[in-house]
């Protein structure tokens, strides 16, 4: 049941999992009594769960739906079908003339690709939709999904976030040369990228059947529990999972993936190490990132000044991506410890601005030093 108050699911549509060998005139007796029609069913080899996808016709609002579900004994899980939204503090704009890419000097990248450059490291970009042909990322592309079975229109969101990660033309990305799994589970709303708990899920679970190692999610909205099982299944098989903290600003509670214990929650500062104001505080801020008037690519193959915890998330997983090309048997919990430990410390507040900000040419040396 989402908490009182909380708005961010589709209000009309329930997600349940029902009790295995339940019959066909059982489901017909709970969908009729309840109203409700089927939209779609899939099974998540990950989890291994199936999974029902309903709407509601009734009427009655997810909230009772789900406390009259209750009285059936064949759903085993039920849940509301969260929204997510990329995290991004306002629509991206066009660069000044002779905007500069201060992450480069920032992160020491020219000196990190010395010692590697993401070498075939497997990324997911959970997202929506990116400019593929964008001559920036020419070449990354080892996979591609669309979860939403809609035309793709490329997307500034996902888009920016591939280009932050794997740029390797007119922009240097933090780890240029990885294979990159181009996941489009978001809409393609201008300005902002939206996506439900079930499409994630489907992203998520298409990502681990191509054995990826790095899941970049640069969204965040509320906890949801099929999601949390999944991300514990994700990394107990070695995938590093990397999220935006969220920009709802300082008084907002923990946004959900990055607050789950085994996501690796990133904020977002500027060329001057200052936190962004619309960062979200708390526990789960693991370290800091660039993430304020980032140049980035965008769509047809033009560039753009982005802001947000989004960014910053996918330069930490460019990072994340350098230190498993150095050492691929690296577990979640090594990448993590890398990532603290490296960390520049900068004045804040553990909850604000977690270990510090990431530098990729810190985090290789740490893991040197350390193995």
């Amino acid at each position: 049941m989402p908490p009182a108050g909380e708005t961010d699911f589709v209000p009309n549509e329930v997600l349940v999992e029902l009790r295995g060998g339940t019959s066909t005139q059982q489901i017909g007796q709970m969908t009729g009594a309840l109203q409700l029609t089927l939209l779609e069913t899939q099974s998540f080899v990950l989890i291994n769960r199936i999974i029902w996808r309903y709407r509601i016709d009734s009427g009655r609002s997810a909230r009772a739906t789900l406390r009259a579900m209750r009285r059936f004994a064949i759903v085993t899980a039920a849940q509301v079908n969260h929204l997510y939204r990329g995290a991004q503090t306002q629509a991206p704009t066009a660069p000044p003339e002779g905007a500069a890419q201060y992450v480069v000097s920032k992160l020491h990248l020219n000196a990190a690709h010395r010692i590697t450059n993401g070498g075939d490291v497997l990324v997911a970009v959970i997202d929506s939709a990116i400019d593929r042909k964008h001559p920036d990322l020419a070449g990354v592309f080892a996979g591609e999904e669309n979860v939403l079975g809609t035309p793709e229109t490329p997307h500034p969101h996902g888009t920016a976030m591939a280009g932050a990660i794997a740029a390797h033309s007119k922009l240097i990305g933090v780890a240029p040369k990885v294979r990159m799994l181009a996941v489009r589970v978001f809409s393609d709303k201008q300005g902002s990228a939206q996506g439900t708990t079930f499409d994630i899920l489907k992203g998520l679970d298409w990502a681990a059947g191509k054995k990826a190692r790095v899941v970049n999610m640069s969204f965040a909205g509320p906890a949801d529990p099929m999601l949390g099982d999944m991300f514990a299944k994700a990394y107990a098989r070695g995938m590093v999972l990397i999220a935006a903290v969220g920009n709802a600003g300082p008084h907002s509670p923990p946004l959900f993936p990055a607050s789950d214990p085994h996501v690796i929650g990133v904020t977002a500062t500027d060329a001057n190490d200052k936190l962004l104001p619309q960062a979200n505080r708390g526990p789960q801020v693991t370290v800091a990132a660039p993430g304020v008037a980032i140049l980035a690519d965008a769509p047809d193959g033009n560039f753009q000044l982005t802001s947000g915890t989004s960014v910053a998330a996918a330069h930490a997983s460019g990072v994340a991506a350098l230190l498993l090309a150095r050492e691929p048997k690296l577990t979640p919990a090594a990448v993590r410890r890398a990532l603290i430990r490296s960390a520049r410390k900068i004045p804040g507040k553990r909850r604000d601005v977690g270990a510090g900000v990431i530098d990729a040419l810190a985090a290789l040396n740490e893991f040197a030093r350390t193995h």
